[in-house]
């Protein structure tokens, strides 16, 4: 498999400042990489000639972009209807809830419309992610 047969899309709504773009990229990292398979992985492990091992990395392209919000959820919806992409969303609950029990409850009292999300990324075919997000811009502190 070819390393642009794939990609994986980090996106910011551009109301989110760069610390907490930060902890939002953080987590939907671990996120897509705990849910995702094995293929998203380049080598497991690399040794450098000293001998010491470090953790590999995504073999994919692994880009941040960042849109208005009501696109990051336009987005969201677009992507979690193709049932061949991997998304992560960050709704702003995730910031307001200090346990995963609160936050489990503050998720399941909304509707779906009354989520704000934050963040998300998506993962799968390239061509698929850039049809949903191939316009965005990319994320860079201002």
């Amino acid at each position: 498999m070819n390393y642009e047969d794939k990609k994986i899309i980090g996106i910011i709504a551009t109301n989110v400042d760069a610390a907490t773009a930060l902890n939002v990229i953080g987590h939907l990292a671990v996120s897509i990489g705990k849910y995702s398979n094995n293929e998203i992985m380049g080598q497991s492990t690399l040794t450098d000639k000293s001998g010491i091992s470090h953790l590999g990395i995504s073999k994919f392209p692994f880009i941040i972009t960042k849109v208005k919000a009501s696109k990051l959820k336009n987005a969201i919806d677009k992507a979690k209807e193709n049932p061949n992409l991997l998304v992560a969303d960050y709704p702003k609950d995730m910031l307001e809830t200090r346990t995963d029990e609160e936050l489990v409850k503050s998720i399941e009292s909304k509707e779906k419309e009354a989520l704000e999300y934050m963040g998300a990324i998506i993962y799968g075919d390239t061509k698929d992610v850039n049809e949903i997000t191939g316009k965005f811009q990319l994320w860079r502190l201002d």
